[in-house]
């Protein structure tokens, strides 16, 4: 319920989770760009930006059996985890997210007519940022006012670590490659319906 402590979540590790995929209903919480590239079998894909839309069909889907979330690296999917606790969905996390469970050698599956890799968020997050702070800095010569954007990104990435949050990352994700359709989302949430 809010208000109330919400608990460390729940892990597995790959291994655990390899030996007990066909238990779990699995949702990834990466932008669809990012889950199209590579995620466990089966999973289904709600970003974490939209999951309290999903909370519904998430409540129905841990009523019938254990929810496994998941993202690349296991932040993401443990930040998923605390926000269903404090709406009372229990759920539980993969350490190491779909990199520890490549790392072990498993297979993921990759969304039909994806012409190429997408980039994860950190990387697109280190090219955004980069590519901000580089231009901050050419611009400096011309106009020293510009070098505020460089010192602005730099504040930015600092409170990111300190905070474990990362506002760029938030819009990104906003961006048309790493927005699911409706239609996908609505397909998914029925899906977990079922």
């Amino acid at each position: 319920m809010k208000g109330t402590p919400v608990p460390s979540p729940t892990a597995l590790t790959a291994v655990e989770a390899h030996h007990r995929l066909d238990e779990l209903a699995v949702v990834d919480v990466r932008a669809p760009a990012e889950f199209a590239s590579g995620h466990l079998p089966g999973a289904h894909n709600i970003p974490l930006e939209r999951l309290t839309e999903a909370l519904p069909a998430l409540k129905a889907a841990a009523a019938r059996g254990e929810l496994l979330m998941v993202c690349a690296s296991g932040n993401r999917s443990a930040r998923a985890c605390a926000t269903l606790a404090e709406n009372g969905v229990p759920a539980t996390t993969l350490t190491g997210g779909t990199t520890g469970w490549t790392g072990h050698g498993y297979d993921v599956e990759r969304t039909e007519g994806t012409a190429r890799a997408a980039w994860a968020m950190e990387r697109q997050v280190r090219l955004a940022a980069g590519s901000l702070v580089l231009t901050g800095l050419a611009l400096g010569l011309l106009w020293p006012y510009a070098l505020w954007l460089s010192a602005a990104v730099a504040g930015g990435l600092v409170f990111s670590a300190v905070t474990d949050t990362c506002g760029l990352a938030a819009v990104l994700a906003r961006l048309p490659h790493n927005s699911p359709r409706d239609t996908d989302l609505h397909a998914t949430l029925a899906a977990l319906n079922h």
